[in-house]
C-alpha cells in the first residue's frame, strides 16, 4: 500500500475500465438487436486479494461486481454475464514464487469461454457466475451471502457490546489467503521459480 495513484489509476483503468468500456458498447448492440447475447469479463484468482498488487486484485475484484451487475441489468434483455478466472502456465506465472499445483494451459481456457458464449449456455440461464478453469478442474465461485447474523436486543449496539457478543457468535469467515501469506513471503525470498512455462505454452 505504498504505491502512489500513477501507480494505482492506470491498472484500474485498464482492467475494470477497459472491460467496462466492452461491456457498455456490446451490451448497446445487444438491446437493440433484441436477441440477447453473452458478455464475458476475465478476472484471476488475485481477487481474492494480493500482498503486493493491491491494484490489480481490486481491478480484478471490480470485473466480477461488474459481471454480477450487468446480469442483473441485462437479464430482462436476454443477455447473460459470466467471469472466467483462468490459472495458466505463461510469462506472467512464472514469477510466482510458490507452485500452484492446479495451473494449466493458456489453451485449456478457451472451451470454457466458448461453452459460455453458446445458446445451450444461455438456455440453461447461466449468469452471473464466477468460474476457475485450471487444467483438468473447473470450478464456480460462491455468490456473496451472509454466513451469520446477530441481533442487539434491548439497548442499540456499542463498540463494547459488539466486542463481547461477536466472537463467539457471527464471528469470522476464514480468509483463505491470509494462512498463504508467510508461505509465500518464505518461497520469494528463496528465490523459487516453480511455474516456468512448458513448451505447450509456446513462451
Amino acid at each position: 500500500f505504498n504505491m502512489s495513484e500513477e501507480e494505482w489509476d492506470p491498472v484500474l483503468a485498464t482492467h475494470l475500465k477497459g472491460t467496462f468500456t466492452v461491456f457498455r458498447a456490446a451490451s448497446a448492440v445487444m438491446r437493440k438487436q433484441e436477441g440477447g447475447g453473452t458478455l464475458i469479463g476475465f478476472t484471476s484468482g488475485n481477487h481474492q486479494g494480493s500482498v503486493s498488487q493491491a491494484n490489480y486484485s481490486a481491478a480484478k475484484g471490480g470485473i466480477i461486481s461488474l459481471v454480477r451487475s450487468a446480469a442483473l441489468g441485462l437479464h430482462r434483455y436476454g443477455v447473460t454475464a459470466n467471469a472466467v478466472a483462468p490459472v495458466a502456465r505463461t510469462r506472467m506465472s512464472a514469477g510466482v514464487p510458490m507452485e500452484l499445483a492446479e495451473i494449466g494451459e493458456p489453451e485449456d481456457v478457451a472451451a470454457l469461454v466458448v461453452y459460455l458464449l453458446s445458446e445451450r449456455a444461455r438456455a440453461e440461464r447461466i449468469t452471473g457466475q464466477v468460474y476457475t478453469i485450471a487444467g483438468p478442474k473447473i470450478a464456480v465461485w460462491a455468490q456473496p451471502r451472509e454466513l451469520r447474523a446477530g441481533y442487539a436486543e434491548g439497548a442499540a449496539w456499542t463498540p463494547e457490546r459488539i466486542a463481547d457478543f461477536l466472537p463467539g457468535t457471527v464471528g469470522v469467515d476464514p480468509m483463505p489467503m491470509l494462512a498463504r501469506v508467510e508461505e509465500m513471503a518464505a518461497a520469494a525470498r528463496a528465490g523459487a521459480r516453480p511455474n516456468q512455462p512448458s513448451s505447450r505454452s509456446g513462451d
